[in-house]
């Protein structure tokens, strides 16, 4: 193997290693104020993924936050973090450390959907039908 392969692979090899930011974000429209709060293993793949399904107007999950992006626009919605997780350990290494943070991060979440209740004319969550 030459030195840039083994570079690169050593490279690829530490990125996949490396923690990504996790947390509790909202995505909130600038001009209602209505947001929907979520939580994610890595906040810029949230983000990205987010926007890209809402561009291309393939949001299933949400039919009226499709719609209000389709009508106001991506330049009037904002992507905030509300609240990282840092990890213990330089890396997330087990499944058993990844489901730890897993239920961290809902239970992150549940605390901001109790404090925001960005529900009906206040937001795009859905009440949990459990609750």
């Amino acid at each position: 193997m030459t030195m840039d392969k083994q570079k690169r692979k050593e490279m690829a090899k530490a990125y996949v290693q490396t923690h990504r930011p996790m947390g509790v974000y909202q995505l909130l429209n600038k001009t209602n104020g209505k947001r929907l709060i979520g939580s994610s293993m890595n906040l810029d793949g949230a983000y990205n993924g987010l926007r890209f399904q809402l561009n291309m107007g393939s949001y299933y999950i949400n039919k009226e936050l499709q719609d209000d992006w389709k009508k106001y626009g991506e330049e009037n919605f904002s992507f905030e973090v509300l609240q990282t997780l840092k990890p213990q350990e330089e890396f997330l290494q087990s499944d058993e450390e990844l489901v730890k943070y897993k239920k961290e991060l809902e239970e992150l979440e549940q605390l901001m959907l109790e404090e925001l209740q960005p529900y009906g004319e206040r937001g795009y969550n859905k009440p949990d039908k459990n609750g």
